[in-house]
C-alpha cells in the first residue's frame, strides 16, 4: 500500500502525547461598544495550496452562506467543486445573530481563518459575539479559541475539554503532519473551556433564537457536539458527516458500530427539511447521512465475513475493497489504513 508523506507524518504525529497549561485568553477588549478583536488587526496574505497535503489551512478562502434569518453557514469556497471530486475541503462551521449576541459553531484552525471568520460575522452584525461552540478536540474545529478576547465563552462537551487538557501536544503533532509546520500552529497555546456540556447537553437563548449543543453518542470523538437551531432547522455535525459523497467517515479512534448508530439516530431525529452542515462541505439535507451509514454498513459486514473465515489484516483489506463506495481522494488512508484496520480489531475481539 502506498502512502503519500503527509500520510506517514499523521501515523507519526498519531504516536506523540503530551500535557499543556491552557492558556489565559488575549486581553479583554470587548468592553466599548464594538468587540474588538486585536488578532485580526493585521490582514494575512492567501498562500498558494501545498499539494503534499489534504488542504492548506493559509490558501482557504472562506465564504458565508445564509440558511435562515439570523443563521449562517461558513465554509470552504473551493468545497462545492472540491466535494464533487472527492477532494477535502477546508472546516465547516457557522454563526447565529440572536438579539443580544452571536454564537460560533468552531473557531477554525490558526489566525488566519479565525479572521476570515470573524470578518464574515461582521458583514453581518456588530452584535459581540458571546459563545463558541467546538464539536470536537480536534484543532480545526478549536484552536481559533486563543485569539478570543475575554468575554466569549468557550463551549466544549466535557469529555473535549478533558481531552485538550491532557492531548494538546498530541493534536498539535496531528494537525502539523497534516498541514505542514509553516501554518501558524506554532503560536497556538490551549485554552480551557468556559461551559462544559455533558452528555444531556447544552441550550442557549441569544435573545429570540435558541441554540442548542447536543450529545447523542460517539461521532468520531468521546465528545462530539451535534449544534442544532430548532427554529431554523439548521444542524451543524462537525467531524461525524464529513462532507458530500463519495467522502467517507474517518473511524480515527475506532467504534464503526457506534458511529453507524450516532449517524443513524441524529438522522432520525430530524426533520425532513432540515438544513444539515457537514465538518468539511456545503450545506445539505438530512439525506446527506445515507452514503456514511451505507458504508459503515458495509464496512462491517464485510469485515466480519473476513474475522470469521480467519483472514488476516492484510488478507481484509485487500478483500473489503468496496468499490462501491469508492472516488474519496484520501481513499487510500482513510478507508484502507485506518477503517479497515480500526474495524478488523473490533471485530477480532473475543465476545465479553
Amino acid at each position: 500500500m502506498s502512502r503519500s508523506p503527509w500520510h506517514a507524518l499523521l501515523f507519526t504525529a498519531l504516536t506523540l502525547a503530551g500535557c499543556a497549561t491552557p492558556s489565559p485568553r488575549q486581553a479583554d477588549n470587548s468592553s466599548g461598544a464594538t468587540q474588538v478583536f486585536a488578532a485580526c488587526e493585521t490582514q494575512h496574505e492567501i498562500t498558494a495550496p501545498n499539494p503534499k497535503y489534504p488542504w492548506t489551512p493559509k490558501a482557504i478562502r472562506l465564504t458565508s452562506q445564509k440558511l435562515a434569518p439570523g443563521v449562517f453557514a461558513v465554509y470552504d469556497s473551493e468545497a462545492e467543486a472540491h466535494e464533487a471530486a472527492g477532494i477535502p475541503a477546508a472546516t465547516s462551521g457557522g454563526f447565529v445573530i440572536g438579539d443580544e449576541g452571536v454564537l460560533l459553531v468552531e473557531s477554525m484552525i490558526n489566525r488566519q481563518l479565525f479572521c476570515q471568520f470573524i470578518r464574515l460575522v461582521r458583514q453581518e452584525t456588530d452584535k459581540p459575539i458571546r459563545y463558541v461552540v467546538n464539536t470536537s478536540h480536534h484543532g480545526d474545529h478549536s484552536y481559533g479559541n486563543f485569539f478570543l478576547p475575554q468575554g466569549v465563552h468557550v463551549v466544549q462537551h466535557e469529555r473535549t475539554a478533558a481531552f485538550i487538557a491532557h492531548h494538546f501536544a498530541e493534536d498539535v503533532a496531528f494537525m502539523t503532519g497534516a498541514f505542514g509546520a509553516d501554518q501558524g500552529f506554532d503560536e497556538i497555546r490551549p485554552v480551557a473551556a468556559d461551559i462544559l456540556v455533558k452528555d444531556s447537553g447544552w441550550s442557549v437563548d441569544l435573545g429570540n433564537v435558541t441554540v442548542e449543543a447536543r450529545y447523542q453518542g460517539f461521532g468520531q470523538t468521546e465528545g462530539d457536539l451535534f449544534v442544532w437551531v430548532p427554529s431554523a432547522k439548521v444542524l451543524w455535525t462537525g467531524n461525524p458527516l464529513i462532507a458530500q459523497p463519495p467522502a467517507i467517515p474517518w473511524l480515527l479512534d475506532g467504534h464503526a458500530h457506534e458511529v453507524r448508530q450516532t449517524l443513524a439516530a441524529v438522522q432520525a431525529s430530524l426533520p425532513s427539511d432540515a438544513i444539515v452542515v457537514p465538518g468539511h462541505g456545503r450545506p445539505s439535507n438530512p439525506q446527506l447521512f445515507d452514503f456514511s451509514i451505507r458504508y459503515l454498513d458495509a464496512l462491517q459486514s464485510q469485515v466480519r465475513v473476513a474475522v470469521d473465515h480467519h483472514r488476516s489484516l492484510e488478507q481484509t483489506v485487500s478483500d473489503v475493497s468496496l468499490k462501491d463506495f469508492q472516488g474519496y481522494a484520501l481513499w487510500g488512508w482513510i478507508h484502507t489504513q485506518v477503517n479497515v484496520p480500526k474495524t478488523y480489531a473490533e471485530a477480532s475481539r473475543p465476545s465479553p
